[in-house]
């Protein structure tokens, strides 16, 4: 019947639109092609929908920061590195120096600027002024923590940039408590799948944007590397784990990059420790998961292999967005020590180092090939 052919599966319209498969799921989750459920829980597109997205060009990819940069006095940035380390869907850089705050806001057009202005000070006043009149900024959203009154005169007051184009508006918020909450309002994003059902686990207010960031990596379902193996190894020997993995989070599954100790080369999303790791900058440490009433119904912990301990901290790309962790795992409860603790952070660390070098490499790798065809 033509309803039949008018209407497509994920795969079909993949192939109409020569991606892959992983980046047809993408363009659906981020609402770039619109879709519905079928009673059954399968995706499907209208081949109207697949021709308007061809006639539009092939969607460039969305490249995104979870980085935030910040501006304040030194006596205030232990209280911004506190107050943001409950954001787990931001990287946050934290300066008190005017000029090096303004190097690395050019170097990296972050998604969000904060700056302090509990003492009016009148070089970051200047500095706010300065980013609000400049286009070259893009989406990059301005944040002003406390006086209100001279943040608007420093925007909007002014009216317009010195090209004549309007000021880019600043969220003005009083109380440093109510900056995470402006910080995730900034960063969410809508996929369209983030309001379908109910899930055992949570999601980043910007997942559509990490699921991005994980396509960017080309990481997911390639072949070992020593590099991560050693990183593992290195987790399991130094803690004393008999499992040491690197996971990465596809909408649908934890892929392990690198497993020590576990024959397994990925689980189901649901299954994974590591969804509520990647909202947060900390370790997350669960010393009892039986006990743990988000995890005693986990078909692994349950069941076989029947986990017990896990503790993971996030693994981060070049844009802030934590695409999966490095974590330990063992059959009996276990407690992490402060060295412990730090050991864990340091491996996720040198981890998120391997990532960055490989998308500095492909970074570079596409570079020349552009000026190769030019």
């Amino acid at each position: 019947m033509q309803m039949e052919k008018d209407i497509l599966t994920t795969t079909q319209a993949a192939r109409l639109l020569g991606v892959s498969v992983r980046t047809a799921q993408l363009l659906i989750e981020g609402g770039s092609l619109p879709s519905w459920k079928t009673p059954g829980g399968h995706r499907r597109v209208h081949r109207s929908d697949v021709a308007a997205l061809m006639a539009g060009g092939a969607p460039a990819p969305v490249f995104a920061s979870a980085l935030v940069i910040v501006l304040a006095s030194p006596e205030r940035l232990p209280l911004y590195k506190n107050t943001l380390s409950t954001v787990g869907e931001c990287a946050a850089d934290i300066y008190s120096d005017v000029n090096s705050a303004s190097f690395a806001i050019g170097s990296h057009l972050p998604a969000a600027v904060i700056i302090d202005l509990e003492d009016r000070k009148t070089e970051r006043l200047s500095l706010l002024h300065s980013l609000t009149s400049n286009p070259a900024l893009g989406r990059t959203h301005i944040i002003a923590v406390g006086a209100r009154d001279a943040a608007e005169a420093a925007s909007t007051g002014r009216g317009q940039s010195s090209n004549g184009q309007s000021s880019k508006m600043v969220t003005c918020i009083e109380l440093l408590e109510n900056l995470p909450d402006a910080v995730r309002t900034i960063l969410r994003d809508e996929p369209a799948y983030m309001a379908e059902g109910i899930r055992s686990f949570p999601l980043p207010a910007n997942e559509g944007q990490r699921l991005q960031a994980l396509e960017r990596s080309g990481l997911v379902d390639t072949a070992p590397e020593e590099s991560f193996d050693r990183l593992t190894w290195l987790a399991s020997y130094s803690l004393e784990m008999p499992i040491a993995l690197m996971t990465l989070l596809t909408p649908t599954r934890q892929w392990f990059k690198s497993h020590h100790g576990l024959d397994m080369a990925e689980t189901p999303r649901d299954w994974a420790f590591c969804n509520y790791t990647i909202l947060q900058k900390k370790v997350n440490a669960i010393e009892n998961l039986a006990l743990d009433a988000r995890f005693a119904a986990n078909p692994a912990v349950a069941g076989g292999p029947n986990f017990r301990f896990y503790a993971g901290a996030p693994v981060v790309d070049p844009d802030g967005f934590a695409l999966g962790s490095l974590c330990v795992i063992d059959y009996e409860p276990r407690r992490l020590d402060q060295a412990q603790t730090q050991t864990l952070l340091a491996l996720a660390g040198l981890a998120s180092d391997e990532v960055r070098l490989r998308a500095a490499d492909r970074q570079m790798r596409w570079s020349l090939e552009a000026l190769n065809r030019a």
